[in-house]
This record gives structure tokens, C-alpha cells and sequence, in this order.
């Protein structure tokens, strides 16, 4: 996983509504770039929902919400509609930008071994360094957690 005071590695991928966007796209911005699993299911709804609710204390500290899944641009569109999410949501369907990041790979479930997407937040600079990396996320209080973090930054 990437550290704090690594440069972002820049990416392109395709938004909910089949856009390219690039990171290097919102250059000057604080990013908040988020990795969970999967659209619609309860704890990576509970997370963008916790975003979702922090989004104005969010933007009022200057930064940007991105969130990256494995799912299809039609998948986020629908996941963004059903529970009125106001930012990005890209799609990695080959967990090739996970990867780059660290967010893909081995972890443990349930006490047992798997391979999947590691929910993890970057926090990134206007500058493009990494300032924040959480490696461990409290899906129903995320939004605030990144929030007290951004303060302190």
C-alpha cells in the first residue's frame, strides 16, 4: 500500500456515466480517494452514505470525494441515484488502479483468507503527495474520521 509522502500515481478511468476521468484532472484539489468493494451492499453503503453526509464539511475543507469499486459505470450511476451521492465514482474492473495504490489484494474475511479490494482512503494534496492513508475504515464513520483528519492537515 502506498504510503504518506509518496506522489500519487496518476490514472484514467471511466465514470458512473462511462467518462473518462483522470486524476490528474482535479490537479490543485485535495482528493479524498476512497476503495470499497462493491455498490450496494451494507457496509460500502454505509461508507458512501458517511461521505456522503460529511460531503459539505467535506468541501468546506477544500477537498474533492472520489470513490473507486470494481463495479460498471451503470452500477455506480444506480448505487449514486439510490442513496443522492454528490461525487464521483469510478469503476476498476480490472483492479488495475487498486493495485497501483495497494488496495487490491490479499486480506482477511471472516477469519479467512481472500482476494479482493482493500477498503482504504488516501487523503492527496493539492501538491499531488499522499498526506493520509487509512488502512483501516469505520464504514459508519468514515465520513467524520476523514473530516477530523483534514482538519489536522
Amino acid at each position: 500500500m502506498l504510503e504518506e509522502g509518496t506522489k500519487a500515481p496518476d490514472f484514467t478511468l471511466q465514470d458512473e456515466n462511462g467518462n473518462d476521468t483522470a486524476l490528474s484532472s482535479f490537479a490543485g484539489r485535495r482528493i479524498v480517494l476512497y476503495f470499497y468493494p462493491k455498490d450496494n451492499t451494507p457496509g460500502c453503503t454505509k461508507e458512501a452514505c458517511s461521505m456522503r453526509d460529511s460531503i459539505e464539511d467535506l468541501a468546506s475543507l477544500d477537498a474533492t470525494v472520489i470513490g473507486i469499486s470494481p463495479d460498471s459505470p451503470a452500477s455506480h450511476q444506480r448505487f449514486k441515484e439510490k442513496h443522492s451521492l454528490p461525487f464521483t465514482l469510478l469503476s476498476d474492473p480490472e483492479h488495475k488502479v487498486m493495485e497501483m495504490y495497494g488496495a487490491y489484494g490479499e486480506k482477511v474475511l471472516y477469519g479467512k483468507k481472500t482476494i479482493g479490494v482493500i477498503r482504504s482512503t488516501f487523503i492527496i494534496g493539492k501538491d499531488g503527495t499522499i498526506e493520509k492513508v487509512f488502512k483501516k475504515v469505520n464504514t459508519a464513520t468514515h465520513g467524520e474520521d476523514v473530516k477530523k483528519a483534514l482538519e489536522k492537515l
